[in-house]
C-alpha cells in the first residue's frame, strides 16, 4: 500500500472490539515510534503502554466516556520538558511538536497493524500523572487508545482544499 493510501485508511476509532492487541503489534508500532525524528534528535518523550486491566481502568477514569470502556490498550504520550530542545531565538519549547510527530507515527504504525487509535487531547492530566506517578517535568500530552475497530462505515474526510492550505 502506498503512503497516500496509508494516511487515507486512518481515521479517530470510537468503537473498539472488546479483544486484545497482540504484544508483536504492540511492539512494531512502538519501534516506528522510537524512530520518529525529533529537534536536534533530543526525543524528549516518554510512552506508557497500559494494557494491564486495573491500570487500564484507573486511566480511563481521565477521560470518562462511553466509548473508552472496551478499549483494551491506552498509550499515553509524555514530553520530558527537560529534555526538549528550546529554540535559542524565542526559548520555544518543541516537546509538544516531537509528541505530535512520533504519535503520528504510531497511529500510521497501528493502521498499518489493522488497529484503531484516537488522539485524544481533552483529558484529566492531574488524574493521569497520579496514575502514571510522573515528575513534574514529564508532562502527559495525549492520550492513544489503540485496538480492533468495529466493522463501521467510515464517512469521508473534510479537508480543506489544497487552494486553501498554499500560499
Amino acid at each position: 500500500m502506498s503512503f497516500l493510501e496509508l494516511v487515507k485508511m486512518r481515521h479517530s476509532v470510537r468503537n473498539y472490539e472488546n479483544r486484545a492487541v497482540e504484544k508483536e503489534k504492540l511492539d512494531y508500532i512502538m519501534e516506528c515510534v522510537r524512530l520518529a525524528p525529533s529537534a536536534v534528535n533530543f526525543q524528549p518523550w516518554k510512552f506508557a503502554v497500559i494494557t494491564d486491566a486495573d491500570r487500564l481502568s484507573q486511566l480511563k477514569k481521565a477521560y470518562p466516556r462511553e466509548w473508552i470502556e472496551n478499549v483494551p490498550c491506552m498509550i499515553v504520550a509524555c514530553a520530558n520538558h527537560e529534555e526538549s530542545w528550546h529554540r535559542k531565538s524565542d526559548g520555544k519549547d518543541h516537546a509538544d511538536i516531537d509528541v505530535a510527530i512520533a504519535v503520528e507515527h504510531l497511529c500510521l504504525a497501528a493502521t498499518e497493524q489493522g488497529l484503531g487509535t484516537c488522539r485524544v487531547c481533552n483529558f484529566d492530566v492531574s488524574l493521569c500523572r497520579e496514575v502514571l506517578n510522573l515528575p513534574d517535568f514529564m508532562e502527559p500530552v495525549v492520550l492513544i487508545p489503540v485496538g480492533y475497530a468495529q466493522a463501521q462505515e467510515m464517512s469521508a474526510k473534510k479537508r480543506k482544499s489544497l487552494d486553501e492550505i498554499l500560499f
